[in-house]
């Protein structure tokens, strides 16, 4: 008997795996971000949250047929949109049976600095007034503007010393106090000698050899946390072969810091001379700005400002590009700004290498703070000793610190560095706020640790706080009072880690979490406590994870007292 071996007729699948790509949204698509058949550039990677922010400010969400259309228009994975789309806490993506949101969103400012001034309190009072049907309220992470706590986002306006009065009338009108921000234009800029320096590198004037020396002099260091000298940076950088690129991290995140914004708000062109001066002393191709999204205002100012430049053929266009942060702490650590640039999750690399050597584009990558390069062109003017000149307690500069909390002043002082907590509070702060009494401060804002008020007399600088295990970060000063609850300022404190641990190593993701919910108990087991903060400190891949424990681990080596008497059992 013969059997017949029957091959099944092969199918073959009549349309791709997913979702059907809807014409109309594509060709809405390229009438509002442009024909990318006719400009292929407009489907580079590093523009796809540009473009994401862009459909949002347009329809108020990101919907999933308008993320299918966008991976077709960039020939992206859908995937690799969604999941950038979904990684950054601006970006608000509606699934298919979802409903958009409403109209209105709300968002209260949750960080350690507001829940002082009433954050709390005022969310329940707002969600209780709230129609669900337009107006949507929801907790936000630090906006920078802790000096006028609490603050609310209507929008994307603020609301400063916010009230539910005072927020339910601006979602009732539509009404906003536009900020007033009242910045040096060009013109007087130059008038005054702005940009004679960058002028004089360009000519060979002024070498980078003698520039650096100069910094060196005047002891420059970053500023946005890590206080690495800039000079020593500038001469990694400049070891790499290019081309290489010049990157600003102006995402201030940590609870408690304002101090670039400050400084934007009021001298943008003395901060971009100095950026354009660091982007010339490393040979740049391009300089690039990465500005938190939680500044819109500053958006525009920059980009006037850039604008201005232009025109004035100080600087070739396009050569300044100023790119918005959506919504990532995380992105302030530099590598992690540098993916975000690119247009991805904003997740740190493993280091080595280290940007300076494999940075944005896989290229040496000079990275700064804003702070660090608003000083340049003020050092060169007057002398790198007027800078050095400045300090107490036998420290060298200037430091601005972004002071809040229990204070009668708060604000960014530009005082000495090595001023006591006890000196600032009283020669720049106004004092304590009326009827609270001092009992902490955070040196270095959520990530630098927390000291007693019996530690108030020592020197704040870098180096000068670590054997106390705490570390002065960006300088932000949070002041907490004898009538605050310290189980309150431990549980804000590790929710902010919890929400903003970018989820790519177990050691933060997994531990921020858990040791929110041992701080959420009635008894804190201080080994269980310890261990977790150590495996944390060791194993974490960058900052956020390795600085996570300091306060928890600052209240319970000097405050088992305090904590005892807020009926906080504290074990071991």
């Amino acid at each position: 008997m013969t059997v017949q071996t029957v091959t099944p007729k092969r199918r073959f699948r009549g349309k791709p795996r997913g979702r059907d790509l809807v014409p109309v949204a594509l060709a809405s698509l390229r009438q509002r971000l442009g024909d990318e058949r006719q400009d292929p550039s407009l489907r580079r990677r590093d523009l796809l949250i540009e473009h994401l922010h862009a459909i949002q400010d347009a329809q108020g969400h990101l919907s999933l047929v308008n993320l299918r259309a966008l991976a077709a228009y960039m020939n992206l994975p859908m995937a690799t949109v969604y999941e950038t789309a979904t990684f950054y806490a601006h970006f608000d993506v509606v699934h298919d049976d979802q409903a958009p949101p409403p109209e209105i969103t709300v968002r209260v400012c949750d960080s350690l600095s507001c829940q002082l001034a009433g954050a709390a309190t005022l969310r329940a009072e707002l969600e209780a007034g709230a129609d669900p049907a337009r107006v949507r309220v929801v907790r936000a992470p630090c906006m920078g503007r802790c000096e006028t706590a609490p603050v609310v986002e209507v929008g994307h306006h603020h609301v400063l010393y916010a009230t539910r009065e005072g927020v339910e009338a601006v979602v009732d009108t539509g009404h906003f106090h536009p900020e007033a921000i009242l910045w040096r234009r060009l013109a007087d800029y130059r008038e005054a000698g702005g940009y004679r320096l960058l002028a004089d590198c360009r000519a060979g004037r002024v070498t980078v050899e003698a520039l650096m020396a100069e910094l060196e002099t005047a002891n420059l260091r970053g500023l946005g946390g890590a206080g690495f000298p800039t000079f020593k940076k500038w001469y990694f950088v400049r070891q790499e072969p290019g081309p290489r690129y010049c990157a600003i991290n102006a995402d201030e995140g940590e609870p408690g810091t304002f101090k670039d914004r400050y400084y934007l708000e009021r001298e943008p062109h003395r901060f971009l001379e100095g950026a354009l001066v660091s982007a010339w002393a490393v040979e740049a191709e391009a300089l690039y700005i990465y500005l938190r999204d939680e500044y819109p205002g500053l958006h525009r100012v920059l980009a006037e400002a850039i604008a201005e430049l232009e025109r004035a053929d100080l600087i070739t266009p396009g050569y300044v590009v100023l790119r918005r942060g959506a919504g990532a702490y995380i992105c302030g650590e530099e590598s992690a700004m540098i993916e975000s640039l690119e247009g991805k999750p904003g997740k740190p690399r493993h280091r080595p290498p280290f940007v300076a050597q494999k940075g944005l584009f896989d290229r040496p990558t000079l990275v700064n703070n804003v702070e660090t390069v608003y000083w340049i062109p003020l050092i060169h003017e007057k002398g790198a000793d007027w800078f050095a000149g400045h300090g107490r307690h036998g420290r060298q500069g200037l430091r601005s610190f972004s002071l809040s909390g229990r204070v009668r002043h708060p604000g960014v002082h530009l005082a000495p560095a090595g001023i006591t907590l006890n000196e600032l509070i009283e020669e720049y702060g106004g004092g304590m706020a009326e009827g609270h009494r001092l009992a902490g401060y955070l040196p270095g804002g959520a990530s630098g640790g927390i000291l007693p008020a019996s530690k108030a007399d020592i020197p704040l600088d870098f180096d000068t706080l670590q054997e106390h295990g705490c570390f002065i970060g960006s300088a932000a000063i949070i002041v907490i009072s004898d009538r605050d609850d310290l189980r309150t300022v431990a549980t804000n404190l590790l929710a902010f880690f919890a929400d903003e641990s970018c989820g790519q190593c177990t050691p933060c993701r997994v531990g921020t979490e858990k040791m929110l919910t041992l701080l959420e108990r009635d008894e804190w087991d201080v080994e269980t406590l310890q261990r977790l903060a150590q495996v944390m400190m060791d194993a974490s891949i960058c900052g956020l994870g390795q600085a996570a424990p300091n306060p928890v681990l600052g209240l319970l080596k000097d405050f088992r007292g305090e904590l005892a008497a807020q009926n906080v059992i504290v074990k071991g």
